[in-house]
């Protein structure tokens, strides 16, 4: 009998660029090899296997001593550092296995889903493609949205992963391309909606927008779903800091009736950012911002340029 009273803690967390040190054929893999630029060697990757999971172990471990049930994951390769990531240091204690599917990402970087099996049983899962086409016709090709769905201590959610198009071409130039993700990914919540009313979903991932960017506004209108991070985020705290400018990249949303007392099985408890102090840049101009493993092709051996985000759902009696 599980007590009515169990919290548990779901995460989001672009590792920044978590590439083994072999080379795919498939991806433009070609920065992080220990031939390239950047030096990308064993002791590099291992270090940040290292770090990475150490993170994850740690995710509201201090208000409810365990980490994460699920934890969303953005900027992976493939399978291979998963299974690393899930064997490191302070992870490999816990049984988490990983849901993962290669995209067609130019980069090869992908999300994926890491879950506690103690805690969490898999019912389905499935990757999105975004069609995004160019201009000139030509079809860009971005990270997957991963959907999985399950059952938490024996009570089924909805778990959507998501890396939309980035920024580098100039915030304007690609603001259609995260409007067309909001609208793919509010497809595939109606969907499951259709099919109960009732669902629990969580949307998670690295949005490259902000709470107040149209896509976000977008989606929030048509798909009803709130957004957890909205009132965490402020100008001196954020997931990502850009010319000294904090922003909320990563965010978690929730369908409503996370947020009702008695209605679903579970409760939002608390939403957060994990910006502890040793996640920080300890001195320098950039002081209190993410360390970052590299920054340009200097390496820092820091641990991502994101901070983690994340929640916490209690279990609750349904009326």
């Amino acid at each position: 009998m599980i007590p009515e009273n169990t919290i548990h803690t779901i995460a989001f967390y672009n590792t920044e660029n978590l590439f083994d040190i072999y080379v795919d054929n498939k991806t433009n893999d070609n920065d992080f090899l220990p031939i390239s630029a950047k030096n990308w060697t064993k002791q590099r990757y291992e270090k940040k296997i290292y770090k990475l999971g150490s993170v994850i172990s740690k995710i509201g471990f201090e208000s409810i001593n365990k980490p994460p049930v699920l934890i969303g994951l953005a900027e992976v390769e493939n399978d291979a550092v998963l299974n690393d990531l899930t064997q490191s240091d302070d992870l490999k204690h816990y049984n988490y296995g990983f849901i993962h599917y290669d995209s067609l990402d130019e980069r090869g970087i992908d999300v994926a889903l890491l879950y506690n099996k103690d805690e969490f049983t898999v019912e389905h899962s499935k990757a999105f493609p975004i069609y995004i086409e160019e201009e000139s016709g030509k079809r860009d090709f971005t990270r997957d949205i991963l959907l999985v769905t399950g059952y938490l201590n024996g009570n089924k959610i909805h778990v959507l992963v998501n890396h939309w198009p980035s920024r580098h071409e100039g915030k304007d130039e690609t603001d259609y391309k995260r409007i067309t993700a909001a609208a793919q990914l509010t497809e595939i919540i109606s969907s499951i909606l259709n099919d109960s009313i009732d669902s629990q979903i969580i949307v998670m991932g690295d949005f490259n927008d902000n709470p107040n960017s149209q896509s976000i506004i977008n989606f929030k209108r048509d798909s009803g779903l709130f957004n957890t991070m909205e009132s965490v985020w402020s100008y001196s705290r954020g997931s990502v800091n850009h010319n000294f400018a904090w922003i909320q990249f990563d965010q978690i949303f929730l369908t409503s009736n996370f947020l009702k007392e008695g209605v679903g099985p579970f409760q939002l408890f608390k939403a957060d950012i994990f910006d502890e102090k040793f996640l920080t840049q300890y001195n320098g101009k950039f002081k209190g911002q993410p360390y970052r493993t590299y920054v340009g092709k200097k390496y820092k051996g820091g641990f991502s340029d994101h901070f983690p985000v994340f929640i916490q759902i209690k279990k609750q009696s349904i009326k």
